[in-house]
């Protein structure tokens, strides 16, 4: 590989440094904060794993989707691609014997083998919540909230978090007797939205018309809740039924945080992550294309840990989130701040003293020589670059 070559970084990974990198770094910090405020704690994980903690019976990404080795051991090792069931498996070890709830936070990168003609990063940074140990549709609301206060608090002004609920199809499945495989045709054509393929498959099965219609309309099931509210007397279940009643719970929660209006609801909403067991949740805004938030619950994943315990949490992709801030114009950078001290060598003693005094403040203080081949007009124009808000010069002769 040439010398130019390796000034390149592989496909899907990039270099964040500068403004960019303190933008987000600042974002990350905002976002951290407000986890905090409603009482999560930080974990970290390792970058990689057992490859049976993220295997198909997990409902995480696909083998080909992941970044694969092996140690000395010859056991194989994945890069993480999802924190929850790392996350997961930090619960059943740490928390094994906790029997209150558990909230936990993070901010780490996943790692997803895309296809390059996808055009998608294959690093990623997440930043996101677990709350394990509590399946009360007040647990649903709380992080929910904690997605709408913290893109809020990042800066972001115009967004919408889209609802639904996996038993609503779940349930209409069972009332059709399909079977596994029918199935996941069937959540994969509603997921790309391929509508002739639904319609399709629905008229080989062998159901009531009543049934039949609500397969159809699942595309046409979204707005506000109102508009769906409709739907729990079009089905003959009782797992649909209640998955609606749960969202209404949720929205009258959300109504008492005075956040309802930033949510929609989608009934026709799947995930390819099989882990899902109730609500599920993704949050939009103008700028970019993917989703910036994904999330929902996930009752069944943590017995696979050995702790039979529900939990509900989501992921705020940061990088999109900062893709989505910079094409909407919104100022991610932080806070001008710090002093810029200017000295030559008659002055090196009287520069140290005075940084290390402003840092014992806690003031940010950057010590620079100045090069006789450079002016102080060179210097003032650095320090505005660099967003220093100060200039010191030390310098005896100018």
């Amino acid at each position: 590989m040439t010398a130019a070559a390796l000034l390149h970084t592989p496909e899907g990974v990039r270099d964040i440094y500068n403004g960019e990198c303190a933008g987000k770094l600042a974002v990350e910090d905002k976002i951290s904060n407000v986890f905090h405020l409603y009482g999560y704690e930080d974990i970290e994980t390792p970058t990689f794993e057992y490859f049976d903690i993220f295997n198909k019976e997990r409902g995480s990404v696909t083998s080909q989707e992941m970044f694969k080795f092996f140690d000395r051991d010859n056991n194989t090792l994945v890069l993480r691609p999802d924190m929850t069931p790392a996350i997961a498996r930090c619960v059943g070890k740490y928390f094994f014997e906790e029997t209150m709830p558990v909230r936990l936070c993070y901010r780490e990168r996943t790692f997803i083998n895309n296809s390059n003609y996808q055009g998608r990063l294959k690093e990623i940074t997440q930043t996101g919540v677990e709350l394990i140990g509590d399946d009360a549709s007040g647990a649903d609301a709380e992080v929910i909230a904690l997605v709408i206060d913290s893109l809020k608090t990042a800066g972001l002004e115009e967004f919408q978090v889209e609802l639904g609920q996996v038993e609503f199809f779940r349930g209409l499945t069972e009332e059709a007797g399909m079977d596994q495989e029918t199935c996941d045709a069937l959540r994969e054509l509603i997921e790309n939205k391929n509508y002739f393929g639904v319609d399709e498959l629905i008229s080989k099965r062998d159901m009531p018309d009543s049934l039949r219609t609500v397969f159809l309309k699942l595309p046409e099931l979204f707005g506000t809740l109102e508009q769906l509210k409709q739907v729990k007397y079009m089905v003959n279940n009782d797992r649909s039924r209640k998955a609606v009643e749960r969202l209404e719970k949720i929205h009258a929660i959300l109504e008492s945080y005075g956040l309802a209006g930033y949510v929609s609801y989608d009934l026709g909403m799947l995930s390819k992550y099989q882990y899902y067991t109730g609500i599920i949740f993704k949050a939009y805004t103008y700028g970019t294309g993917e989703y910036i938030v994904n999330g929902g619950r996930y009752d069944k994943l943590l017995i696979q840990f050995g702790k039979d315990v529900p939990a509900v949490g989501f992921a705020i992709i940061v990088d999109q989130l900062m893709l989505a801030m910079s094409r909407q114009k919104l100022d991610t950078e932080p806070e001008k701040s710090g002093t810029m001290v200017l000295y030559d060598s008659s002055s090196q003693d009287k520069a140290v003293k005075l940084v290390l005094e402003l840092r014992k403040k806690h003031k940010k203080a950057v010590l620079i020589r100045k090069s006789s081949k450079k002016t102080i007009g060179d210097y003032e124009n650095y320090a505005r670059q660099k967003g220093w808000k100060d200039m010191i010069c030390l310098i005896d002769e100018q």
